[in-house]
């Protein structure tokens, strides 16, 4: 059986926004975005709980707007934290490197997602962010981020609730590399990639894995071959059909089953 989260129907979750693309039209129709930046607006408050200039105060928090090319850092472990960042397109990985040079990857973002909170408790990036596309971040200051949650309760709460999130996802990932075989771990992958793409209003049930097979299985920790042959497994079980990167969900019942 999956693990899944008395909240969500994620089987190990790893985004803190369960109703982002609903949340967006709506915080949109209340109250216009002064700059345009719905996603950074979206990822850290729910623009339904505040005002105008509320929301203009949180607009005024992103500073630039960076492009971060394919296989490119954003930052690197043990790089100095001064800000968050909401990815507006695109996606990242995390990772870690072992002492003799071995990358170990610990996470997978996309689009309205926030990358940086693990810098937040020593003043410096524990891991490091790098692209596998081409993509755009809104760069948040901290200090200021963290001054105006003290301002606006709804937003502190939305933060703590994003943290809380993180705490969730190592927690389940623990469970998952110590109680999980390949295929299910494989399985659980792609079924919460499935979820966080309906979320952001695309389809659930086919989309492009921007990720190696090699890094999908430094995630799940399992081997680059057993990741294949798992992948190849559910082919072969009419689960899904996989041509390169582009995965589609044949049978999300059964493979929450497995």
């Amino acid at each position: 059986m999956l693990l899944v989260d008395a909240q969500t129907t994620t089987p190990f979750p790893f985004s803190q926004a369960p109703d982002l693309a609903r949340r967006l039209n709506a915080g949109a129709a209340l109250h216009p975005v002064p700059r345009g930046s719905q996603w950074a607006m979206n990822t850290l408050c729910n623009p339904a709980d505040l005002s105008a200039d509320e929301l203009a105060q949180v607009d005024s928090l992103v500073c630039e707007v960076r492009t971060v090319q394919r296989g490119a850092n954003l930052y690197r472990a043990n790089d100095p934290f001064h800000s968050v960042y909401v990815l507006r397109s695109g996606s990242f990985k995390t990772i870690v490197m072992h002492r003799e040079g071995r990358e170990q990857v610990t996470g997978f973002q996309i689009s309205g997602e926030i990358l940086g909170l693990d810098g937040i408790a020593g003043g410096q990036h524990r891991c490091g962010a790098v692209a596998l596309e081409r993509s755009t971040v809104c760069v948040i200051p901290f200090e200021p981020l963290e001054n105006l949650c003290r301002e606006i309760k709804p937003m502190q709460r939305h933060l703590h609730r994003m943290m809380s999130w993180e705490i969730v996802r190592e927690t389940n990932m623990i469970l998952l590399l110590g109680t999980m075989r390949a295929e299910q771990r494989v399985a659980a992958f792609l079924l919460n990639l499935a979820e966080r793409y309906g979320t952001l209003g695309y389809s659930a049930t086919e989309f492009n894995m921007r990720m190696t097979r090699n890094e999908i299985g430094s995630y799940l920790g399992i081997t680059l071959e057993t990741a294949s042959r798992m992948f190849s497994k559910l082919q072969q079980e009419r689960l899904v059909h996989a041509r390169g990167k582009q995965i589609r969900i044949l049978d999300s019942a059964a493979l929450a089953r497995l």
